[in-house]
């Protein structure tokens, strides 16, 4: 867009996702929906690995990071969302925009690492088990849990900073339903080049680069897993990395698709980023929960101890 004399714009429109009433109707009811499992499942999971000692493992320190990252990265979003589908006025500030932007990509990039995080975890676990307890000693998680939350950071506040000096000063329409770099930059009064560009390697930084560690870990993962002359020993490994591998292949595959990859039509965008924006932060912790057989179990203790009458009756 070419720079013009009109005014800073000092609020935004959300297009949201769509304008027909009954379709909004239904997405309301669809969202919220996810967005209570999203809470209570995330909640219930960090509740579970505070309060049962067996859980106290690196890979459950790390699992509760992620599922604070998880629910962040939902209610910054969400409920902003669940107000526009029900109001007239979709409008959201400058400042607000701003915040939201900021904090969508701190908690999404901390995501991105700590999933790279969690699969040298398991790639320690699986491939050097006798050395385990030395090299994850709670020290070096505190460390890597750190970094993780650091470099969430540095990402937002470097892509955040290249998105909003830009002037804007023509439409404040975002056809999206939050406030995402892609869609803001389209707005921008000026030449977005530079700034494209830098959102692109900071997205090769906290995309690609984890994904590289994530697939040299699963690689090494696979040769010891192949190897090992037990049949249990292999299907108890293949359990413990699967639902962290089921978790990279859904988060990972859609912020790629919104990040690293040419533009696409604004719907097929919107539609991805409800995928990894809303749906996403609802998965991860039923994946861990009901494929992990010490999650189950924890949690079936609290029920034993909660509610020990109902369960006789059950049984």
């Amino acid at each position: 867009m070419r720079q013009t004399n009109q005014t800073q714009v000092m609020e935004f429109l959300l297009l949201g996702l769509s304008d027909d009433p009954h379709t909004k109707k239904l997405l309301f009811i669809l969202f919220l929906g996810i967005y209570l499992v999203t809470v209570l499942a995330n909640l219930l999971l960090m509740c579970l690995v505070q309060g049962d000692s067996q859980l106290h493992t690196p890979m459950y320190f790390f699992l509760c990071n992620l599922s604070l990252a998880d629910l962040c990265f939902s209610t910054n979003i969400v409920p902003q969302a669940l107000v526009h589908l029900l109001s007239k006025k979709k409008f959201i500030s400058f400042t607000r925009c701003a915040a939201q932007l900021i904090l969508f990509l701190i908690f999404g990039c901390t995501q991105c690492a700590f999933l790279a995080v969690m699969s040298y975890d398991r790639y320690v676990a699986i491939c050097n088990p006798l050395h385990y307890p030395s090299i994850m000693t709670w020290r070096v998680c505190a460390q890597l849990a750190a970094g993780s939350w650091t470099s969430g950071i540095l990402v937002s506040v470097v892509d955040t900073t290249f998105t909003l000096r830009l002037p804007y000063r023509g439409s404040n329409s975002i056809a999206h339903f939050f406030c995402e770099a892609p869609a803001l930059l389209i707005l921008a009064s000026t030449d977005t080049r530079t700034s494209e560009m830098t959102i692109f390697l900071m997205g090769v930084m906290i995309l690609l680069i984890p994904v590289s560690l994530i697939l040299v870990s699963y690689s090494h993962i696979i040769v010891t897993v192949i190897r090992m002359k037990s049949a249990v020993g292999r299907l108890k490994a293949f359990s413990t990395c699967g639902s962290h591998l089921l978790v990279v292949i859904l988060f990972y595959g859609s912020a790629i698709v919104t990040y690293m990859t040419p533009k696409s039509s604004k719907e097929q965008e919107k539609l991805v980023s409800v995928f990894y924006a809303v749906v996403t932060p609802m998965l991860n912790p039923l994946i861990y929960s009901l494929r992990n057989k010490d999650v189950k179990g924890a949690l079936k203790k609290v029920a034993t101890r909660n509610f020990p009458c109902s369960l006789e009756i059950c049984h």
